[in-house]
C-alpha cells in the first residue's frame, strides 16, 4: 500500500498535455496531467499524428476520467463546404463518446456546434488568431468558453486579456512549452501554396525549417546571418518562468507536441508538472539541472520565452539548427583507424543515440554494446568522416524511455471489509485521502473554476459498495485477518490500487474466497460508474450558462439549416474591380485604370509608411491618395499595453476607422470592434470562412463582404455563393501573402534596435531565396511585423467568366509589389477581362510565369 498526499493548494492552473496516440495518452495521464487533448481523423491541425478513432476515444475518455484527467477533442482547421454535416457528425460522436471539449478553428463549425451539441464547452483555437480584447468578445459572442490565445503575446497582455475572459464568464489558455511558428497561427499559406499542404488544413510540410538566403536588391550574394534556417525559431520553454506564467491569470498552460513520442509527452509532463505544483504552492519553482537537462533532451532546437518577456529579436531564432540538438555529451578525444574515441561529460548507454556535429554537417549514430570498451570508454566506427574535438550530442536516452502499461497510473482507494456473523456481508471503496486526482474529479463534477481542497476531499466520499449473503459460521476453517487483506489486495488487472484497508471480521465467520472476489469486484466496478458520471453531470450541467450566452448574439437556427441545392447563382447585378495600393502612386493609377475603389492599409497611410514595389518610400505621402478609398486593418492588431509594438511606435489604426464608413477588417476581432464603431465591414480573406454555415455567421453580424479565402477551389466558391446572398469577393491578380510575423526578417542580418521608423533597412527589396532558387519578397511593416509573399505571381484573371457566371462580384488586384505603371497595367487587364467575360462571354490569356494558386488543385 501507498501514501498519496494532496499538494496544490490556492488557485488551480490546469496542466494541458498532447496525445498523438494512445500510448502518449498514457504517458500524458501518468506524468500529471490535468487534462489531454488529442485529435479524430481528418478534422485536426496534426494529421499526420496516429490520432484516435471514435472506439479508441470512448476507452480513452473513460481511461482519463477515472484518474481524473479531462479530454478535449482537436476539430481545429478550417472546414471545407462538402465537410461541414460529417465535421459536425464528428464533434456529436466525440461528445457522446465522453470529449469534456472541442477546439475550434472554424467560425460555422464553432456556430453550429454551439446549436447542435450544447452540452459540450467550446474552445476557440489559436489558429484564430485571438490576441486582443475584441478577439475574446468574438470568441464570447460565439458561446465558447476558452480561448487559445495566440503564442505572441507578453504576459502582461495575457494577464489583461485573461480579465477581459473573466469578463465575459470565459478562461484562457496559453502555450507553456514546444514548437514555436514564426508566423501567426492561422495565417500561414507558405505550405499550402508553394506545396499544396495547407497549415489550416493540418498537413503542414514546415516549409519554415527549411534553408533560405536573405538577398537585397544587390542579388549578387546573400546577406549575412548566424545560419541559414532563417524562419526557424528556437522551442518554447516557460520552465524558467512558472511563477509569472501562474500569475498571468491563464487557466490552462499548454504543451505542444501531438507528433511528438510517448517518452517525449512523459518527459515534458513531468517536469511541467513539479514545476507548476511548486509555483502554485508558493514554493521556489525553478527547474532544477537535471530538470533543464529532461527538457532538452526529450527535444530542443535551444529554447526561448519569446514574446512573454518581449523578446522578438535573433535570440527567439535556431538560425543553425531547425531540428533536436538533444544535450551535449562530449567531445571527440581521439581519432586513430577508422574509430573515434569520445571524452564524455554524460553517462551514455547501450541504445542511446548521439550526433557528432563536424564542419560538414552532423549526423546521427546510435549506440551498441559493442560501442562501449570494457573499462566504460565509448569507442566506435562511425560512417562518415569527424575530427578530433568535435561535439557530440545525445539526442535519444534509451534509460528515459517511457514503458507503456494501460492500467497505470492506478486510482488509489480506501477499502473497507466487514464480514459480520449474522449481518451481509459488505465490501466498500473509495478515493483514498489526499489524491490529487480526487481535485480534478471535484472540478468535473462543478462548473466552478476553482476547487477547493475540502470540496477534492468530498469526491473522496463517493464510494462502491457491493453486499453479499448473511455472514455465517465457519463450517471448517475459519477466516483469517490476513487471508481477508490478501484477497482484497489482489487488484492486479483492475485500474485501482489499494491506499489503506479497514477489516472487521467477526471470530469464526466463514467465506468462501471466490465469494471475496465478486464482491470486490462489484464494489470497484460501481465505484468507477460513479467516478465516470461525474463528468456526465457536468456537461449537463452547462447548457444553460452556454446557450444563454451565446444565443444573444446569433441565430443558430438559421445557421444549422442546410439550404438544398438550386440552380446556380445568378450573375452579379453589381461587379466591381478593386485595387489593394501600399502608396498614393499606385493608387491613383490604379483609379486611372478603372478600379472602381482603392483599398488602402493604414499602416501604409501613415506618412512616410507607404510602400511601392514592396519598398518603402518616404516621400510618397497621404495626400496624393483617391477619395474613393476603403481603408483596410491591418491582420495583427495588439492592444496598446507597454511592450507592444502598438505602444512604442505609437500609431492608432483605429483613428481611420469611421462610423457608417466602409472599412476592411482581416480578423474577426478587427470585424467587431469596428463594428462597434459603426463602421461597415467587409471581411479579408486571413478570416477563415470556408463553408456556407460560416457564412451565414458573419452575414448575421452584419458583415457587408467577406474577401474569400485563396484556398479555395472554383468549385468549393460555387457552392458557397449558392447557399449565401452575402457579396463575395475574390483576390485576382498580385502579390500572395504567405505570412505574417512578429520577428522582423530584416533582423537575420545583424542587430537592431527596432526603431521602425528610422530603418534604413526597410528601403531595400529584400527577399528569401528557398534552395531551388526562388525568391520571396519579404515587406516589413511600420510595427516591425514581416510580411513574406510569394515569388510566383497569382493570375486567376482568365477565369473572371467562369467566376462571374457562379456568383462572384468583385475582383481585387493587388498591387503591393508593383510599380505604378504596372499597377496601372494590372488593373487595366482586369477592367478589360470583366468587359469581355460580361459582353461577349470570351477570357484574357492566362500570363506566362504565373500560378492560379488552388482555383483548380485545392488543398490538402
Amino acid at each position: 500500500m501507498t501514501e498519496f498526499d494532496l499538494s496544490r493548494t490556492g488557485k488551480n492552473v490546469e496542466l494541458l498535455a498532447p496525445a498523438g496516440n494512445v500510448e502518449c495518452l498514457h504517458a500524458a495521464v501518468a506524468a500529471g496531467a490535468d487534462a489531454v487533448y488529442l485529435g479524430l481523423g481528418d478534422f485536426n491541425a496534426r494529421r499526420g499524428a496516429d490520432n484516435f478513432t471514435m472506439e479508441s476515444l470512448a476507452e480513452a475518455c473513460d481511461y482519463a476520467h477515472l484518474r481524473g484527467v479531462a479530454i478535449y477533442v482537436a476539430l481545429n482547421i478550417a472546414i471545407l463546404p462538402s465537410e461541414i454535416d460529417r465535421a459536425v457528425d464528428t464533434a456529436r460522436q466525440a461528445v457522446e463518446a465522453g470529449a469534456d471539449a472541442v477546439i475550434v478553428e472554424d467560425l460555422g463549425l464553432a456556430a453550429r456546434i454551439r446549436r447542435e451539441i450544447p452540452q459540450v464547452e467550446l474552445h476557440i483555437s489559436t489558429q484564430l488568431n485571438t490576441h486582443s480584447a475584441a478577439g475574446i468578445e468574438a470568441a464570447a459572442r460565439l458561446g465558447a468558453s476558452r480561448v487559445t490565445l495566440a503564442r505572441e503575446l507578453s504576459f502582461a497582455e495575457i494577464a489583461s486579456l485573461a480579465e477581459v475572459a473573466e469578463g465575459f464568464g470565459m478562461t484562457v489558455e496559453t502555450f507553456a512549452h514546444g514548437a514555436l511558428c514564426v508566423c501567426y497561427s492561422g495565417q500561414c499559406l507558405m505550405s499550402s501554396l508553394i506545396g499544396g499542404r495547407s497549415a489550416n488544413r493540418g498537413t503542414c510540410a514546415q516549409a519554415c525549417r527549411l534553408p533560405y538566403e536573405l538577398q537585397s536588391d544587390d542579388r549578387s550574394k546573400p546577406l549575412p546571418a548566424e545560419g541559414a534556417h532563417l524562419l526557424s525559431p528556437r522551442d518554447f520553454c516557460t520552465a524558467e518562468v512558472m511563477p509569472q506564467m501562474v500569475a498571468s491569470g491563464t487557466a490552462s498552460l499548454k504543451i505542444e507536441g501531438r507528433m511528438k513520442s510517448a517518452t517525449y509527452v512523459f518527459s515534458v509532463v513531468s517536469v511541467y508538472r513539479d514545476i507548476l505544483d511548486r509555483a502554485l504552492a508558493g514554493q521556489d519553482a525553478q527547474p532544477t539541472e537535471r530538470q533543464r537537462g529532461v527538457l532538452s533532451e526529450a527535444f530542443s532546437r535551444g529554447f526561448t520565452t519569446a514574446y512573454l518577456t518581449g523578446d522578438r529579436g535573433n535570440e527567439i531564432m535556431s538560425y543553425a539548427r531547425p531540428n533536436n540538438r538533444g544535450v551535449l555529451a562530449g567531445r571527440v578525444s581521439e581519432v586513430k583507424d577508422g574509430f573515434v574515441e569520445i571524452a564524455t561529460q554524460i553517462d551514455l548507454n547501450p541504445g542511446d543515440v548521439i550526433e557528432f556535429w563536424t564542419k560538414r554537417g552532423h549526423f546521427a549514430c546510435p549506440l551498441t554494446a559493442a560501442s562501449f570498451t570494457r573499462d566504460g570508454r565509448v569507442r566506435l566506427a562511425p560512417d562518415q568522416k569527424v575530427g578530433k574535438g568535435d561535439r557530440v550530442f545525445r539526442v535519444r536516452n534509451a534509460a528515459a524511455e517511457f514503458a507503456d502499461d494501460a492500467l497505470e497510473p492506478r486510482v488509489p482507494v480506501d477499502g473497507r471489509v466487514r464480514l459480520v456473523l449474522g449481518e451481509p456481508a459488505r465490501v466498500e471503496f473509495s478515493l483514498a485521502e489526499g489524491w490529487r486526482g480526487a481535485r480534478r474529479i471535484a472540478a468535473a463534477a462543478s462548473p466552478s473554476a476553482v476547487v477547493s481542497a475540502g470540496e477534492a476531499q468530498s469526491v473522496c466520499g463517493y464510494a462502491g459498495v457491493a453486499e453479499g449473503p448473511v455472514v455465517e459460521a465457519a463450517r471448517t476453517r475459519p477466516l483469517a485477518r490476513e487471508d481477508v487483506e490478501s484477497h482484497i489486495d489482489r487488484l492486479g488487472q483492475t485500474p485501482f490500487v489499494l491506499a489503506s484497508l479497514e477489516v472487521e471480521l467477526s471470530e469464526g465467520a466463514g467465506m468462501g474466497f471466490s465469494q471475496l472476489h465478486h464482491l470486490r469486484s462489484d464494489a470497484l466496478d460501481h465505484l468507477q460508474e460513479q467516478l465516470l458520471g461525474l463528468y456526465a453531470a457536468k456537461r449537463r450541467a452547462l447548457v444553460e450558462d452556454l446557450n444563454a450566452r451565446s444565443e444573444q448574439n446569433v441565430d443558430f437556427e438559421a445557421i444549422s439549416t442546410v439550404p438544398a441545392i438550386g440552380v446556380p447563382r445568378k450573375r452579379p447585378d453589381q461587379v466591381s474591380v478593386v485595387a489593394w495600393a501600399s502608396n498614393p502612386a499606385c493608387a491613383r493609377a490604379a483609379k486611372r485604370a478603372g478600379a472602381d475603389a482603392v483599398y488602402i492599409p493604414i499602416l501604409n497611410y501613415k506618412r512616410g509608411e507607404s510602400v511601392l514595389a514592396g519598398v518603402r518610400r518616404e516621400e510618397n505621402e497621404q495626400a496624393g491618395y483617391p477619395k474613393q478609398k476603403v481603408m483596410a486593418l491591418p491582420t495583427v492588431d495588439h492592444d496598446p499595453i507597454v511592450g507592444t509594438r502598438e505602444d512604442a511606435c505609437g500609431f492608432d489604426v483605429w483613428e481611420y476607422v469611421r462610423e457608417g464608413r466602409r472599412v476592411f477588417a482581416d480578423s474577426m476581432a478587427s470585424c467587431v470592434r469596428a463594428q462597434a464603431y459603426g463602421a461597415l465591414v467587409e471581411l479579408g480573406p486571413h478570416v477563415p470562412l470556408t463553408n456556407a454555415a460560416a457564412l451565414r455567421l458573419v452575414e448575421q453580424w452584419g458583415v457587408a463582404r467577406v474577401w474569400l479565402s485563396p484556398e479555395l477551389t472554383l468549385g468549393q466558391i460555387a457552392d458557397l455563393a449558392e447557399k449565401t446572398s452575402i457579396p463575395l469577393g475574390l483576390t485576382v491578380s498580385g502579390a500572395q501573402e504567405l505570412m505574417v510575423t512578429e520577428h522582423c526578417l530584416l533582423m537575420s542580418q545583424g542587430p537592431c534596435d527596432q526603431n521602425c521608423a528610422a530603418c534604413r533597412r526597410r528601403n531595400v527589396e529584400h527577399h528569401l531565396k528557398d534552395r531551388k532558387g526562388f525568391d520571396f519578397p519579404v515587406v516589413t511593416d511600420s510595427m516591425g511585423r514581416s510580411h513574406l509573399y510569394n515569388g510566383v505571381e497569382l493570375d486567376i484573371v482568365p477565369c473572371l467568366p467562369d467566376l462571374l457566371a457562379i456568383g462572384v462580384s468583385s475582383f481585387m488586384v493587388d498591387t503591393t509589389l508593383m510599380g505604378k505603371d504596372e499597377a496601372h497595367a494590372a488593373v487595366s487587364r482586369v477592367v478589360r477581362a470583366l468587359k469581355l467575360a460580361s459582353e461577349e462571354g470570351r477570357s484574357v490569356e492566362k500570363r506566362r510565369g504565373t500560378t492560379t494558386g488552388h482555383l483548380f488543385r485545392g488543398v490538402s
